[in-house]
């Protein structure tokens, strides 16, 4: 990777990080509020549920951008954490914080997904 792409993704991650960090600051969503009305208390919930689920979303990409970062100046952007082989260009155009190349980030994803997809057979059996 030459040094403008490097600088290029440097920028890119540093505009997400600041972008990431100034939305991780309105937490007004997450105040509780009372009120008599029964349908009221559940809406609120409901946008408290999705202001939880975008905060932590938010929380768990910036610090992906933050390694990244950290990649950049350690001199390994680029290079799969997994297998040490080069991320092809166009994912790190498209996820520059990527830390895995697509084939080990699809075999993480599957690992991932295996203990649900044991419950779901399960269940099927049960059924």
């Amino acid at each position: 990777m030459t040094k403008n792409e490097l600088n290029a993704f440097r920028r890119i991650l540093e505009n997400k990080q600041a972008e990431l960090a100034q939305g991780n600051r309105n937490r007004e969503a997450l105040a509780i509020e009372t009120s008599p009305d029964e349908l009221d208390r559940i809406q609120h919930s409901q946008e408290r549920e999705l202001a939880i689920g975008a905060l932590d979303r938010n929380s768990t990409l910036l610090r992906q951008v933050r390694e990244a970062l950290s990649r950049i100046h350690a001199g390994t952007f680029g290079v799969c954490a997994t297998c040490e082989e080069d991320i092809n260009p166009r994912r790190l155009a498209a996820v520059p914080w990527a830390s895995a190349c697509v084939v080990c980030q699809e075999a993480a994803d599957r690992e991932l997904k295996a203990p649900w997809s044991e419950i779901e057979t399960s269940l099927e059996m049960a059924a």
